[in-house]
């Protein structure tokens, strides 16, 4: 499976280059395809990372936390360690408003924080979620 060996060979890199943080995306594992998720688990195996995050989107509501759950649940069963996600990413976050319910759920569920939410296209548009603003939204 090449994922590994790129994932593999940009820690090297980053190592060497003295840099502090590696983010690999996988772009698109369904959580209901087994050859995919299979690669993903053989990805994190191999090169060990600090930290495995979820990334979803905000705005499909209770279908995220289906999807959330499957992925958590093949991750699992892939992982020769039996390894879960230590994270969420929330993408177009600024899209929700008020309707934060579902993010709620995925944190409750899963039992691991939002790590950052996406307001808009680039990495400088990831940011830390604002726990008051989230619960001010619930009672609206």
């Amino acid at each position: 499976d090449w994922s590994s060996d790129v994932a593999r060979a940009s820690l090297v890199h980053a190592k060497q280059a003295k840099k502090d943080c590696v983010l690999i995306d996988t772009a698109g594992r369904m959580q209901n395809n087994d050859k995919l998720m299979r690669e993903l688990a053989k990805l994190v195996s191999v090169n060990t990372p600090d930290l495995v995050l979820f990334v979803g989107e905000a705005l499909v509501g209770n279908d995220g936390i289906d999807q959330l759950n499957m992925f958590n649940k093949s991750l699992a069963q892939f992982c020769s360690d039996g390894r879960t996600i230590d994270g969420l990413v929330l993408t177009k976050f600024d899209t929700i408003d008020d309707k934060v319910g579902a993010t709620l759920s995925m944190t409750y569920k899963t039992g691991q924080p939002i790590m950052f939410i996406g307001v808009g296209q680039k990495y400088t548009h990831l940011k830390k979620l604002s726990v008051n603003a989230v619960v001010n939204a619930l009672f609206k």
